[in-house]
């Protein structure tokens, strides 16, 4: 841990890279998440994780492989998952994986796992999509009681039975530290907080604080099942440059694309240069200088009771070069900055 008032962590789902107009192969591109997972740790950050995509130009569907060999080149960093599709995965098999890769790290291993917004796995894997809600409860359920440790005993529609099994490499005591995604969803806000889990908020448009409400669900629904108060954590898109018109022009080249391919299979807005600047002013695109983003965390760490940020940082065909300077100067620069700024409220509160 660094002592930041708030961690700070990077966001990756394997987006592959570009270096003076030539686009990366997907073998540079894993290779490159290793430098950059080693900069990370290098500028003080908390946390790389890794989300999880099945699709063209996105290098991360076997994430734990990738987590494992950061585990080799890094020795501080936390190593997590910015999204693992539980439930498209085996959990006896999921579990293998992270108990292997926290002994591998020393205890630096984490999840964050949800339903899927990008659903690809689905048919890759030969699951029904009607059956989203079903598969995820069923195997959080089984998951959670792996993680407990001992024999289990278990049966559900989703894999065979379990008779007593207990798992090796045996997680820590206790388990890895394990959270929900979600997505806005208040069923899956109530989902974390029944199962007493921390709750890591996708917000990617709009105006951020209209997850106070959810925010305000999961800490009142955590008290009436009994459980302690848990971490609440954000992930958002962003760059970091030395200037907001610098930050802001490079991420349009790179970011319109992007949504408007999204936009073609989700139904979403087409990007335009108008939203683009309400996504920059009050909505969920933490872009500019250092100044700025330190500035747009800290107004959300207040309004959404964050004690975690995560940065997805990669977009595809962004240059190295800009990805570089983001872990950069989010460590060097915002990191104090924000503590600065925080420090400030609690004085003040």
């Amino acid at each position: 841990m660094t002592g930041h008032r708030i961690e700070l962590g990077l966001n990756s789902f394997g987006d592959v890279a570009s270096d003076g107009g030539r686009m990366f192969s997907d073998a540079e591109t894993v290779r490159l998440l290793l430098d950059e997972v080693q900069a990370a740790e290098h500028v003080g950050l908390d946390i790389f994780s890794v989300g999880e995509h099945y699709r063209t130009n996105q290098v991360d569907s076997a994430t734990a492989v990738l987590l494992a060999a950061m585990s080799g080149v890094t020795s501080r960093i936390r190593l997590g998952t910015a999204v693992t599709v539980l439930s498209t995965n085996d959990p006896v098999r999921l579990f293998h994986e992270f108990s292997t890769l926290d002994a591998a790290s020393n205890g630096r291993a984490e999840l964050v796992l949800g339903r899927a917004s990008a659903t690809e796995s689905f048919p890759l894997f030969g699951y029904d999509v009607a059956e989203y809600e079903a598969l995820f409860d069923e195997k959080l359920d089984l998951f959670m009681q792996l993680q407990k440790g001992g024999p289990v005993t278990w049966s559900g529609s989703t894999r065979p039975a379990l008779t007593g099994q207990t798992l090796h490499p045996r997680m820590r005591e206790g388990g890895i530290p394990t959270w929900i995604g979600v997505g806005g969803t208040p069923d899956s806000v109530v989902r974390a907080a029944r199962h007493g889990l921390p709750l890591m908020m996708a917000i990617i448009g709009g105006i951020p604080q209209r997850f106070s409400r959810n925010v305000q669900l999961y800490e009142r629904a955590l008290a009436q099942f009994g459980h302690a108060p848990q971490p609440i954590g954000q992930h958002s898109l962003g760059l970091v440059a030395p200037t907001d018109e610098e930050a802001q022009d490079l991420w349009w080249e790179w970011w319109q694309p992007v949504v408007k391919t999204i936009a073609r299979e989700r139904g979403f807005y087409a990007p335009t240069r108008e939203r683009f600047a309400r996504e920059l002013d009050s909505g969920a695109l933490f872009v500019g200088s250092p100044e700025t983003v330190a500035t747009k965390i800290a107004t959300m760490a207040r309004d959404l009771h964050l004690s975690r940020f995560d940065l997805k940082y990669d977009l595809i065909g962004l240059p190295r070069d800009a990805r570089a300077q983001t872990i950069d100067l989010l460590g060097r620069e915002v990191a104090p900055l924000l503590d600065e700024l925080l420090t400030k409220d609690a004085l003040h509160a």
